[in-house]
């Protein structure tokens, strides 16, 4: 894989890499969306993502909220798997969502993509989704970082844009640098949803926690496993692991 080009979105400093087979954007070092013409797995936090909107006790969702698309990687593998699904997105990058439908085939996967502010649309928005996915981080100059920190006021938008039986998946970066906001929205979350599970896979930097009133367990995906062709797509797949976290106190 080579570098082919280097963009300014506006928002981010985006380095366009691309082999026969794959696209990468990257951001700050980092792999900030992944698009490969045969496979849709990564081992890493995309496929997280998209395993957390399958966690319903209700059975595949219907309808979808990410906030933040970037290349729509995760949203790739969710159409793959739930082809009637209705996926939209926010975003605040109108550049990368260009580069993505330039250089990922964003248009192919039928998604409802709106430019904006995704806090300040979803204060707005009174639509309920099935799953809501908050995965909005911004980069910073060494790493990145999340723009807005939890107060009661953003729990209470997110959680009513989650539809009766629904789901909430935050993805967070883990290591270094980020245990306080990981152990900050663990506490969030736990204290306004009565199931909390944890997502993780053994390559990924990442945690992505689901909350909701009930949140299956890791049985859930394995009925999904077979709709990979690939094989390496199969074993990222079998690779996930989600266990349940203790409640407040």
């Amino acid at each position: 894989m080579r570098r082919i080009a280097t963009f300014d979105t506006g928002h981010q400093s985006l380095e366009l890499w691309q082999s026969a087979l794959a696209t990468e954007f990257r951001v700050a070092g980092a792999v900030h969306a992944f698009h490969h013409h045969r496979r849709f797995l990564t081992g890493l936090a995309w496929d997280l993502i998209s395993a957390s909107a399958l966690l319903r006790p209700a059975g595949p969702p219907k309808s979808v909220l990410m906030l933040g698309l970037a290349g729509g990687t995760a949203f790739r593998t969710l159409r793959h798997l739930l082809p009637g699904c209705a996926l939209t997105a926010i975003d605040i990058d109108p550049g990368i969502v260009a580069l993505a439908r330039k250089h990922m085939a964003l248009d192919d996967l039928g998604i409802e993509v709106i430019i904006a502010d995704a806090y300040r649309w979803l204060a707005a928005n009174r639509r309920r989704f099935d799953v809501v996915i908050d995965d909005i981080y911004l980069a910073g100059r060494t790493d990145v970082f999340r723009p807005k920190a939890w107060d009661p006021r953003l729990v209470a938008h997110l959680r009513r844009a989650v539809a009766p039986g629904g789901l909430l998946a935050v993805n967070l970066v883990t290591g270094p640098g980020h245990r306080s906001m990981q152990s900050l929205t663990r506490r969030e979350l736990r204290s306004v949803f009565p199931v909390l599970r944890s997502l993780r896979a053994p390559k990924a930097m990442n945690e992505v926690l689901v909350a909701g009133d009930d949140v299956s367990t890791g049985s859930a995906l394995a009925g999904f496993t077979k709709q990979f062709a690939d094989r390496a797509d199969r074993r990222h797949w079998r690779e996930i692991r989600v266990r349940r976290l203790a409640g407040v106190g």
